[in-house]
């Protein structure tokens, strides 16, 4: 039976094909030398997925190579991952990978002593799992590997910690990585009558407002095809942040979905992952005043400004512009 379960995926073509181009891809990867996060994130795969790069860890770390790991769900949330990179960087005397369990684009990996790479983690989030691995890429590993991975946990916990001199010393110093340049699509337009309908209340102060641009400071995950941005504040400029203001919202994200199906919407209020939109206004305590924040993620990420600005609307008295047409009906906004 357990034979069964494990080969069900090849029973379709579908399972099938994915079967062999995930093969194909841990073979090239394989066979490529370097530091597994490197590679992935020169590689920039859409495949290379949050479950596939945990198969890639288990198989080519820990079973080929045998890295040895330590772990920890973080006691406390990190911030500044570019003062740990720039110590890891000294670790000459081995090969590091860190792997972070993301609450929202789940598993990421990246070399830790790269700056551009340990960054596009974002921020540590409190409670959330994460794993060191420290080798000799192809040779035998020894307990100076787990000494390694012992004392990187105990760095990115905030610990003051010295690595000593068998660590720091050896062959596996920093190589400099770039994504391969991408073609860039052309972007189709929205059509403009849809837009001006469906804020016609409203609507003109709204997207008059100064917002800040999403594309630029746009954070790359490493380990995956998702790129997240940054949190962005919306201030809540009714008296409550109310049912009506909440179905605002709804249409509003629905109607970005509809327009950017690859891309997800995630609301944040006090630091904490909204799941359910409604809950903000229960109980009345989203007052005037106070921010929701919300980030992008996926590919090809677009529309950010504009977003913000509706979803500004939407948490203002102005909100019924959005609320108008048929019921179940998905606004052209984008």
């Amino acid at each position: 039976m357990a034979d069964n379960a494990n080969l069900e995926v090849l029973s379709t073509r579908s399972g099938f094909n994915s079967a062999v181009r995930h093969i194909k891809k841990t073979m090239e990867i394989a066979g490529s030398s370097g530091n597994l996060g490197d590679i992935v994130y020169e590689m920039d795969d859409n495949e290379l997925t949050s479950s596939k790069i945990g198969l890639l860890l288990r198989m080519l770390l820990i079973d080929k190579l045998g890295y040895r790991f330590a772990s920890t769900n973080l006691s406390a949330t990190v911030s500044d991952l570019s003062a740990l990179a720039k110590e890891f960087a000294k670790w000459n005397g081995v090969d590091l990978i860190a792997a972070y369990h993301h609450p929202e684009m789940g598993l990421l990996i990246a070399n830790p002593k790269v700056v551009e790479e340990l960054a596009a983690f974002g921020e540590l989030k409190k409670r959330e799992l994460l794993v060191v691995y420290a080798g000799y890429q192809g040779k035998d590993t020894c307990d100076n590997c787990q000494k390694a991975a012992n004392i990187a946990i105990n760095l990115f916990e905030g610990s003051k910690v010295t690595a000593p001199a068998s660590i720091k010393s050896g062959r596996f110093t920093v190589k400099n990585v770039s994504k391969p340049k991408k073609a860039a699509e052309p972007r189709a337009k929205a059509p403009k009558a849809a837009k001006a309908k469906a804020v016609s209340r409203g609507g003109a102060k709204a997207a008059a407002a100064p917002v800040k641009k999403a594309a630029a400071v746009e954070v790359k995950s490493a380990g995956g095809p998702k790129r997240m941005t940054p949190r962005y504040a919306v201030v809540v400029q009714n008296e409550l942040f109310h049912n009506g203001n909440v179905e605002a919202w709804k249409k509003i994200i629905a109607s970005y979905r509809a327009k950017n199906t690859n891309l997800e919407v995630f609301i944040y209020y006090e630091g904490e992952r909204i799941l359910d939109i409604n809950s903000l206004f229960k109980w009345g305590k989203v007052k005037h005043g106070t921010a929701i924040e919300f980030a992008v993620a996926g590919d090809d990420i677009q529309d950010v400004a504009k977003l913000q600005r509706y979803l500004a609307q939407g948490a203002s008295q102005r909100f019924e512009a959005f609320l108008q047409g048929p019921v179940n009906s998905v606004l052209k906004l984008f």
